[in-house]
């Protein structure tokens, strides 16, 4: 019997990061966040993305966030990070990416302004956004993000 591993040549690691946030309101009936959606893949996530050479790590998600959702935001703190792995056969690669959230809140903008990386970006109540996002590490920040914000009278 083998050792139970495909013959040939091992993936070439790469490590990456990427900054964004879990963006909040007050509304009368409790939190709110915000999600971006693609309609073909049926996908709803938060806004994240990657640095650009010489950029903080708060800019960096302050900037992707205001493409993504086109919300201008205000950074109040870390609320975690998620980490996970994929390949790209075709580079011969194989990537571990971390992603660091904060917990930011709008300050302007308008989510009919987000680019064209989402079809939509919509406000969801805090309780329908856990729910409603495609993977379980980013409800995970969301659970987080609500913790933070339930220490807060009038929050949720």
């Amino acid at each position: 019997m083998g050792s139970g591993r495909r013959p040939g040549r091992r993936l070439e690691v790469e490590d990456l990061e990427s900054f964004g946030g879990v963006v909040y309101r007050t509304a009368p009936d409790g939190a709110e966040i915000v999600l971006c959606g693609r309609n073909a893949a049926r996908l709803w996530g938060l806004p994240k993305g990657t640095p650009i050479p010489g950029e903080s790590h708060e800019d960096t998600a302050r900037r992707e966030v205001r493409e993504e959702t086109g919300l201008e935001v205000r950074i109040e703190r870390k609320v975690g990070e998620i980490e996970y792995w994929f390949t790209r056969a075709e580079q011969g690669k194989r990537f571990h990416k971390r992603v660091h959230y904060y917990l930011m809140t709008p300050v302007g903008g308008d989510v009919d302004l987000h680019d064209h990386e989402y079809d939509v970006v919509q406000w969801f109540p805090a309780n329908e956004a856990e729910s409603a996002l495609t993977y379980g590490n980013e409800a995970e920040m969301v659970r987080q993000a609500l913790a933070l914000l339930s220490s807060r009278p009038g929050t949720l």
